[in-house]
């Protein structure tokens, strides 16, 4: 398989899809963009333009990175001649199994098809490629993408593991963090955990313990922001203190177990639902979506210019 990517193709140009598009576009790579969705052009090409600043406060635009790169096509033929695939449909597995069949036909072998599913299995969606699934792979993001540097590799049953370093290699030179995953689980890495998160949060609010609000500013007031410079096993490990992570354990492991064993089963619930969407509502308060994604974008420009600083250079 070659390694040499110069022309991308975006299916799928929601908010994923255009954002991944910005990324590419910042980094110097011809963008073809498909996407049947009516008005789909005019507001991937705003998506860009307003993901742009963000991108040069970072440093990730690099010369002969330009928006004037971007091709858009409401065919899915209009990719044929790319050299990537970072695919973003609809979480359906019917829909991608037709989407799938029809990319194994249009591509050249060589070129690497990478998902941004969350929900699907790799295993599940390259059942659609009859001529080759081993260039089939999942490329699941953070959102926005353009910002956010994890991406998940995880291979399917017929995945050649060329592919997986390929894509590597390609996400890496991106400055991208990749993370490879040994084994196909729902869900992936990154969800898993932050679903156990929000589960206990939703229990917590159920049980009348917190409200909305304060259960967010525990997280992103405390843990959340240790989390953004260090993982919470190597945290564990510094707060053992010179014992490190053996004496964390030894310390810490009878308190750890007492606070999850209450966690039992936990259902959502109709009135759980109703009553995280009003103490989410009462948390905003007047702000819309884009009042809070610029608020986010902002506050994680300042975090990313000094962790992104540290990541190896490509």
């Amino acid at each position: 398989m070659s390694t040499n990517i110069r022309k991308i193709g975006v299916v799928g140009t929601g908010v994923i899809g255009a954002s991944w598009s910005a990324l590419f576009l910042a980094r110097g790579f011809d963008v073809v963009a498909t996407d049947p969705a009516p008005g789909a052009e005019k507001a991937l090409r705003e998506y860009v333009a307003n993901a742009w600043p963000a991108m040069e406060t970072l440093g990730a635009v690099v010369p002969g990175g330009s928006q004037a790169r971007l091709t858009f096509r409401t065919d899915i033929h209009g990719i044929a001649d790319v050299d990537f695939v970072q695919e973003n449909g609809p979480e359906r597995l019917e829909f991608k199994h037709k989407l799938y069949q029809q990319l194994d036909t249009l591509l050249p072998p060589d070129v690497i098809i990478a998902t941004s599913s969350s929900g699907l299995t790799m295993t599940d969606i390259q059942q659609g490629c009859e001529h080759h699934p081993e260039r089939c792979l999942v490329g699941h993001p953070f959102n926005p993408p353009h910002l956010i540097p994890l991406v998940e590799l995880v291979a399917g049953k017929r995945t050649a593991a060329e592919a997986i370093d390929r894509a590597d290699v390609f996400y890496s030179a991106l400055g991208k963090k990749t993370i490879r995953l040994k084994k196909e689980v729902p869900g992936h890495v990154a969800n898993r955990l932050q679903g156990v998160l929000v589960r206990e949060i939703m229990s917590l609010v159920s049980e009348g313990v917190v409200s909305v609000a304060d259960a967010d500013a525990a997280c992103s007031w405390g843990p959340g922001l240790r989390w953004g410079v260090m993982g919470p096993v190597v945290l564990n490990h510094l707060g053992g203190g010179v014992g490190g992570i053996e004496h964390f354990y030894d310390q810490f492991a009878g308190p750890l177990v007492t606070w999850w064993t209450p966690l039992g089963d936990f259902e959502f619930t109709k009135e759980v639902r109703e009553k995280m969407i009003a103490g989410l509502k009462e948390e905003v308060g007047s702000r819309d979506f884009r009042d809070l994604a610029s608020e986010r974008d902002r506050l994680l420009l300042t975090l990313l210019k000094t962790r992104l600083a540290e990541l190896p250079k490509h």
